[in-house]
């Protein structure tokens, strides 16, 4: 089975809030501190509204029946557009289990936008049974499908006020937690032209992701003991050959 981690990071839309706001002049700095004000006044909380997120980095944990990979689509220049089509390439290509932390909250709903806005085609994702009689009772849209586990929704036994924090849950199970900085961080990395540093703490994100999902398919026993052990040690055995700082730091907070 092939299962796809993966979690987003985005920044202000400027552009459309430029648009819907009639910003005309100022800068996107500007239009983001303006776009947050108007939110906060609107909800109370600074948090934008999903179709005015810009997405700057996709990481990927991908496990297939022979390999294991960790990576951020695209290259740190790569525009939007092209990394919303890859990401929904590697949906037609290789039918994946979807699993996140709230995404169906957040990540999907984004992504969603976005894919409309740049006309990008994902029909193997919007399947509902029509041409695959498969995806009639099993399918990437139903909240109560398997195709997407958002392990928060999952877990909390699709009750809000049961949700927890990704952090607090991978802390739980012994697991690095958050590294490097935090969404909120985000926006101000972007501004420093840190996208580097936005994608490590991404992809840090998916894997422990990763790792709680693992966690997951031993509870409802999808996994032996002996095969939970076997996935941790061959994601170990990938981040060491890797070579790359935060993952030496991820697997450093790993094993204390």
């Amino acid at each position: 089975m092939n299962v796809m981690v993966f979690d987003i990071e985005t920044v202000p839309d400027d552009e459309t809030g430029r648009r819907i706001h009639d910003l005309d002049g100022l800068s996107d700095e500007d239009t983001a501190k303006a776009m947050f004000h108007l939110r906060q006044q609107k909800t109370g909380s600074e948090f934008l509204a999903h179709h005015l997120h810009r997405i700057v980095a996709i990481s990927v944990v991908l496990s297939t029946r022979d390999t294991l990979k960790v990576w951020s689509l695209g290259n740190e220049d790569a525009p939007e557009q092209e990394l919303v089509a890859r990401f929904f390439e590697g949906i037609e290509r290789y039918t994946p289990t979807l699993v996140t932390w709230n995404g169906g909250g957040f990540d999907l709903p984004v992504l969603h936008y976005r894919a409309l806005k740049h006309g990008i085609a994902a029909p193997r994702y919007w399947e509902t049974g029509d041409d695959d009689t498969s995806f009639r009772y099993n399918n990437y849209l139903s909240r109560f499908h398997w195709r997407h586990v958002d392990l928060m929704d999952v877990l909390a036994g699709y009750q809000m006020r049961a949700n927890a924090p990704l952090d607090e849950v991978a802390v739980m199970l012994g697991l690095p937690g958050k590294m490097g900085m935090s969404g909120a961080g985000v926006w101000d990395a972007y501004l420093a032209g840190d996208i580097a540093g936005i994608r490590n703490y991404c992809e840090t994100d998916v894997l422990n992701t990763w790792l709680v999902y693992l966690h997951f398919e031993r509870m409802r026993g999808r996994l032996s003991a002996e095969a939970h052990a076997a996935e941790q040690q061959r994601l170990r055995d990938l981040l060491q050959q890797a070579q790359r700082p935060h993952f030496d730091e991820f697997l450093a907070a790993w094993n204390t």
